[in-house]
């Protein structure tokens, strides 16, 4: 029996819509587990939450990179000194935890604004950030 062209054409036509069906997921099959992919690893910022604490109460006055700066605080100008350079330098912890505690020499208390681990997680940041210790 001798084919037509037509009738290959038909027949090829159909030989690939049958190919192209086989080749579709079953999808009453069970999906095909993908070997786990590595994510990329991220370092969480575990001074995240005091940036935003230094940021909303210290930045004003001390500078954005702790740079100090003169600023005016309840009608009089203050020199904040810089937090990464000078005297700052030598503050012990608890020296600067009773500072921000406490206030003194135009810096207000920030006792009722801020915890204690929020003060010393300040420290931390201080020393970390712009100080490199």
């Amino acid at each position: 029996m001798r084919l037509s062209n037509f009738s290959r054409m038909v027949l090829l036509a159909f030989a690939c819509i049958t190919l192209a069906a086989c080749n579709k997921p079953d999808p009453s099959a069970p999906a095909a587990t993908k070997p786990p992919q590595s994510a990329a690893t991220s370092t969480p910022d575990q001074f995240a939450v005091v940036r935003g604490i230094y940021a909303k109460n210290c930045a004003s006055c001390h500078g954005e990179t702790a740079e100090g700066k003169t600023v005016e605080v309840e009608g009089k100008k203050i020199k904040a000194p810089p937090l990464r350079s000078g005297h700052a330098l030598d503050h012990s912890d608890k020296d600067f935890s009773r500072q921000i505690t406490e206030g003194g020499d135009g810096m207000p208390a920030f006792k009722k604004k801020m915890s204690q681990q929020e003060i010393e997680d300040m420290i931390k940041f201080i020393r970390k950030e712009f100080q490199k210790k």
